[in-house]
């Protein structure tokens, strides 16, 4: 077995992947604090080619050193807009027709490997700060939640796993399970 160099994987031009189909999935992050988070939520968008990645609240935006460290670029080919309020987020990505999960720890939550995905619908996942978890009006706010089952001691996933994690389960529910 020989390890592939990057110039044998065939991947997309920043041109190419900007003019590609999108996955119907947005990113919401609610008053994500690390860059470092952000910049792997970035990453992990390009590479399931992603719709956007809304920035809310005291989110970091691009440009930002930091942010770009773990992006590797991402942040260039991922569609992303910022929001001063996660609310705002959610009215326009509801009149947009997206339906809108926060991925938490709630009464009533779908376990991950419970939830089904639906060929006609677009997804919106919100994921919250990395201490207090996403807000309880944006809970309120959303179509459901999502929650990440868990088997140890702690309570959590750091942010930028919890979004790898249901970002490939419902990206592989919706192109691979049809």
């Amino acid at each position: 077995m020989r390890k592939l160099k990057n110039s044998e994987l065939d991947r997309k031009s920043l041109e190419e992947f900007k003019a590609s189909e999108k996955t119907p999935i947005v990113i919401v992050l609610d008053n994500v604090r690390s860059l470092n988070n952000i910049g792997s939520v970035f990453r992990t968008s390009d590479a399931l080619l992603i719709e956007a990645v809304y920035l809310c609240g005291i989110t970091a935006t691009p440009p930002h050193r930091e942010l770009h460290k773990t992006a590797l670029g991402a942040e260039d080919s991922v569609h992303w807009e910022y929001f001063k309020n996660t609310e705002d987020a959610l009215v326009q990505l509801k009149e947009n027709g997206f339906e809108i999960y926060s991925v938490e720890q709630a009464e009533n939550s779908v376990s991950l490997e419970n939830f089904e995905t639906d060929a006609s619908k677009k997804y919106a996942l919100v994921f919250g700060n990395e201490v207090k978890g996403v807000q309880q009006k944006v809970v309120d706010a959303s179509d459901g939640c999502i929650e990440i089952p868990q088997f140890g001691t702690k309570h959590s996933f750091n942010i930028s796993v919890s979004c790898g994690i249901v970002l490939w389960d419902l990206f592989s529910k919706m192109n691979y399970r049809k």
